[in-house]
């Protein structure tokens, strides 16, 4: 391949980037040019370096990688966006593609397979962990990916802000505020604040 592809590399555990990194740079076209131990910080390296792919785990402290990943498909539409991870739950899965990433690998992938994961991502093709792929296949739909307002209303919930505080951290009425919560519990299966914080946090949508 003549295409050098480069790489940002965003895990909290140093020892397993350094793995990884050794996996992907023994293949002649792949280059990490940025790592990251945290989500914030992969946020801050992909705006300065650019890179071709971004290889994301899931669970980071600060930004979690599906948070990271629907930042760069917001601002970096044509990017390639991989999550290597250690989850295979349906719920991370799902998180993940709604998120717009192009490819859920795990971690017990073999090297070869993960280079080729990033070749492909960078593509633009779909690429499934084997372990997955038929389980996704046989998904009836990903769940309604929250929008940018809802994880906003979320995320201040989390921090135990009232309906009340929300509407004047946000600049918007109580009754949208009640609007939005319902449309959250509607679309993550719940029926409580609790309950839908707990599970937007168990599927990285928002950082703990």
């Amino acid at each position: 391949m003549s295409a050098t592809i480069n790489i940002l590399l965003a895990d909290d555990h140093a020892v397993v980037r350094a793995g990884i990194r050794q996996f992907l740079e023994s293949a002649p076209d792949l280059r990490v040019v940025a790592e990251a131990d945290d989500g914030d910080h992969a946020r801050h390296l992909i705006a300065a370096h650019h890179p071709d792919v971004a290889v994301l785990d899931i669970q980071m402290p600060k930004a979690t990688g599906i948070e990271v990943a629907r930042w760069i498909r917001a601002e970096y539409p044509t990017m390639g966006i991989l999550i290597l991870t250690a989850y295979d739950d349906d719920p991370y899965v799902q998180a993940g593609l709604a998120a717009g990433a192009n490819g859920y690998v795990l971690k017990t992938a073999a090297p070869d397979a993960m280079i080729q994961a990033v070749r492909d991502v960078y593509e633009g093709k779909q690429v499934l962990d084997p372990a997955i792929r038929a389980r996704v296949v046989a998904f009836d739909t990903l769940f309604e990916p929250l929008s940018e307002r809802e994880l906003e209303v979320l995320a201040l919930a989390a921090r135990g802000y009232t309906n009340k505080a929300i509407s004047a951290q946000l600049f918007i009425s109580d009754r949208t505020v009640q609007g939005h919560l319902a449309h959250i519990y509607a679309k993550l299966q719940t029926n409580t604040r609790t309950e839908a914080v707990m599970r937007a946090v168990s599927l990285g949508l928002i950082a703990p």
